[in-house]
């Protein structure tokens, strides 16, 4: 796809706010989740010619940040302290950074997720990728992605109950 530099900000600033939300919700520490919306963002840019269709665009730069999330999530190797720090991870968020609505009650349950289900889940919720397109994206069956999804919510809700 030909894009100039004023297109390509026009189309992303259409959904930066769900970018950074999944980013977010993700790597669970802000300074994380705009490194990896900037490199996704700049990936994305960089790469813009590989992308065939406007309309895609969209899903396309949430699956490069989606391989950014897990690729600086493998890369730290710091499992542990993600899994038992759910908690600090909200610290760290600064008193005043906007929070876009995402609930604490709703953080915490987000975060007793395995990591691929939160990747279902916040490419469903933020993203608004139905199951065919997250299965493509994460190489599983749409079927499989919806059940994932399934018992992912149901355990959110349990936690919210």
């Amino acid at each position: 796809m030909r894009c100039d530099a004023k297109k390509f900000a026009q189309m992303y600033e259409e959904i930066y706010k769900d970018l950074y939300r999944f980013a977010l919700c993700r790597m669970r520490n802000v300074q994380d989740a705009e490194d990896a919306v900037s490199e996704s963002v700049l990936a994305a840019y960089e790469n813009i010619r590989k992308l065939q269709k406007e309309t895609a665009f969209k899903s396309w730069i949430f699956t490069i940040l989606a391989n950014t999330c897990r690729k600086k999530l493998k890369e730290s190797g710091d499992r542990q302290k993600r899994e038992e720090g759910a908690e600090d991870g909200l610290a760290q968020i600064p008193a005043g950074t906007p929070d876009y609505g995402i609930a604490l009650d709703v953080r915490k349950a987000f975060f007793i997720l395995s990591p691929e289900e939160q990747e279902i889940v916040a490419l469903s919720v933020f993203g608004g990728y139905n199951s065919k397109e997250i299965g493509s994206a994460l190489n599983l069956n749409p079927n499989t992605v919806r059940s994932k999804r399934s018992r992912a919510l149901e355990k959110m809700e349990y936690v919210l109950e």
